[in-house]
């Protein structure tokens, strides 16, 4: 029963994983039942609901509705007014806290028990739909967190071991079973399943894995075993690099936010000082009775005090934060989601962001007398041993054309040029074209010697052929290899990178928006100008080094105004730095350009840049109208308390109710 029943079990886990993993389409709507087990929220409830007790029993039973009075002010206070204190305390300051507590009690001072625990009641929801929006966007962004694995079943002399993921190193083989996480990065060494990654990646859709694919570490295992050679360290792996991009997320706070902190100290010590004029001064200059002015004064401390103009900011940037990181953009602070809402110019690299960064072989031409096949053959033996990436995608199409590889022998690298070595006693070969310019030179030279030479003036015709397609070639944007056996050139191969499926797609979204899009690369003009032809990028820069793509950013910078760098090398990291927000490509990126970089493109899908600056703008929108508006309000409150008389109770509701009003207008950008 047990061996049935296990299967059926993992089964379950796999499920309940897949529901709990964070995905593009879960959790777009606010999660009400989530929202009452947050601690403050039930804190404001039982505040407001011991409220409406003691104002029911008040006819009745006076004392006993004072005494509910008392525990609905401690029931929903006593977080606030412990903020407020620590914050006396500590940094010798005022804050918002205290002053609606202050004002809380004031109006319990002179009998208005039912408006002040209203005062506590409304600012404790308030605080309470802030802090929600909070540990939502830190749910979202950080939720992989608990899909940390702690251990690993590694494979060792045939033997299963239990280990930490601290333990485990680059070659070792690992057993995930069904519906377990994936502890590492690897390569899937043998087996086949699903995996959903989209903790990792945003996809909504699971993505079948075979031997030879990419895994990534925090995944979801579907219903296959899966036998997995580790790549990375875990400090070095995607998901380590998410989790030091999440902690430092938490850690920072927008510009505008710690002028707001700011403004709030410096804003409550002019209520206060009012607040006790108001008191002290009114009664000697308009003969104000103590009660009229204590009570004026009450009111102008609850509808002065700058609960709105604080919410203003955080919960709209920290759910645009939060949506974000739902369609796999990861941001390092707000500060980078308020300066990606300015973006004027997206400033791209071309390998590895426009394109896919891995060439593939576009074409092979042979003299008439060279076989195709024994050309290719010959050539794959020998960069086989090379780690180049255009080596690489020759072996690549010898093995896709099942080309069986020879031993090449006497192989060296030819410094500046390329690599040769020796294959069935026939030295071959490959690199720059630049050596037909000195072929020709030669033949030229030699058929000049002898004018009835028509042998030396066919060689000058050949090369001229071989030039005419080579330009042909280099036109079309590719990198083109010059193939030599025994010193004659017997080939040309042609390779050039993919451009990206979603790249004219993504340029095209974002010139619809206003936005300049511009090519940095250090490949040849000519290359990136076929690339930039494909894309639709109008501004192309090219045969840069890595400083000279950073005075690129900072010319642009100065041109047209804040720049988004995207790019995914080492080479790029100076760039990202330079520029106003850096994005990093997650899945293809380096691991220096995602440390540099202010945000990353975990899926690297570049058309998600067009929403994400899009979504940037709204929560500026977003913050502007919540501060036009709650200045206003506290401007009208402030006005309608000195020359009509405003009723305590319907300052509070105003005063509070702007402020569930801004955040809820925040809260919008969960969506």
């Amino acid at each position: 029963m047990h061996a049935i029943h296990q299967p059926l079990h993992r089964q379950k886990q796999a499920e309940q994983r897949l529901s709990q993993t964070p995905g593009p389409n879960r959790g777009r709507k606010p999660d009400f039942r989530a929202m009452l087990q947050n601690k403050e929220m039930q804190s404001a409830l039982g505040s407001g609901l011991l409220m409406l007790i003691a104002w029911g029993t008040a006819p009745y039973f006076g004392t006993l509705s004072i005494m509910l009075y008392i525990v609905a002010y401690a029931v929903g206070g006593w977080t606030k007014a412990k903020e407020g204190i620590e914050t006396l305390v500590k940094d010798r300051d005022l804050d918002v806290n205290l002053l609606m507590i202050a004002a809380s009690l004031g109006a319990a001072a002179i009998g208005y028990w039912n408006e002040g625990a209203m005062l506590i009641f409304i600012f404790a929801l308030s605080g309470a739909l802030e802090s929600y929006a909070t540990e939502r966007s830190h749910k979202d962004i950080s939720s992989l967190l608990a899909l940390k694995p702690e251990t690993a079943l590694r494979i060792e002399d045939g033997q299963m071991n239990l280990v930490a993921i601290d333990d485990l190193q680059p070659g070792d083989l690992l057993l995930v079973k069904p519906g377990e996480l994936i502890p590492a990065d690897g390569v899937v060494y043998r087996g086949s399943s699903f995996i959903n990654q989209s903790s990792i990646t945003g996809e909504s859709l699971p993505v079948d894995k075979v031997a030879g694919d990419e895994v990534y570490a925090g995944t979801v295992n579907g219903e296959g075993a899966l036998y997995v050679e580790v790549t990375k360290s875990a400090e070095g792996s995607l998901f380590g690099k998410i989790i030091k991009m999440v902690e430092e997320a938490q850690a920072e706070v927008p510009d505008s936010q710690r002028f707001m902190e700011r403004f709030e100290g410096i804003y409550a010590h002019i209520v206060v000082g009012v607040t006790l004029l108001v008191i002290a001064g009114t009664p000697l200059l308009l003969a104000w009775t103590w009660n009229e002015a204590f009570y004026k004064a009450m009111v102008f401390l609850v509808v002065a005090s700058p609960c709105a103009l604080v919410s203003s900011i955080m919960p709209v940037i920290l759910s645009a934060m939060s949506s974000s990181a739902r369609r796999g953009i990861l941001f390092k602070g707000g500060a980078h989601m308020e300066n990606m809402a300015r973006t004027r110019v997206v400033a791209f690299d071309k390998t590895g962001t426009l394109t896919m960064g891995t060439p593939q072989v576009t074409d092979i031409i042979t003299a008439e007398h060279v076989d195709r096949v024994k050309l290719l053959g010959a050539v794959a033996a020998i960069e086989n041993l090379s780690m180049h990436p255009l080596a690489r995608a020759i072996v690549d199409q010898a093995n896709k054309e099942n080309i069986t590889l020879q031993e090449a022998e006497h192989v060296q690298a030819l410094t500046g040029w390329g690599i040769e070595g020796t294959v069935n006693d026939v030295v071959w070969s490959i690199g720059k074209t630049n050596v037909m310019e000195s072929l020709q030179s030669e033949k030229i030279k030699d058929a000049n010697v002898d004018d009835s030479d028509e042998h030396g003036a066919n060689h000058v015709k050949i090369s001229s052929e071989w030039g005419d397609v080579c330009s042909r070639l280099e036109g079309e944007g590719k990198t083109v290899s010059a193939v030599m056996a025994d010193g004659e050139l017997v080939g040309l191969i042609a390779m050039r990178d993919t451009v990206r499926p979603q790249a004219a797609a993504a340029v095209k979204k974002l010139e619809a928006m206003g936005v300049k899009v511009a090519m940095l690369t250090g490949d040849r003009a000519r290359s990136a100008s076929v690339i930039a032809r494909e894309t639709g990028v109008s501004m192309v820069y090219a045969d840069l080094l890595p400083e000279d793509k950073v005075k690129q950013v900072q010319a642009l910078r100065k041109q047209y105004g804040p720049v988004l760098m995207v790019g995914d090398g080492v080479n790029d990291a100076p760039a990202l730095a330079a520029a106003t927000v850096g994005m990093g490509m997650g899945l293809s990126g380096s691991g220096t350009a995602l440390e540099v970089a202010d945000a990353v493109l975990m899926n690297d899908n570049i058309e998600e840049i067009a929403w994400v600056i899009g979504q940037a703008r709204r929560a500026q929108r977003t913050v502007k109208q919540n501060m036009c508006f709650a200045i206003t309000v506290i401007l009208a409150l402030i006005a309608g308390n000195f020359l009509q008389d405003v009723a305590l109770p319907l300052g509070v509701v105003g005063h509070e109710g702007s402020t569930i009003l801004v955040i809820l207008n925040g809260l919008r950008l969960l969506r």
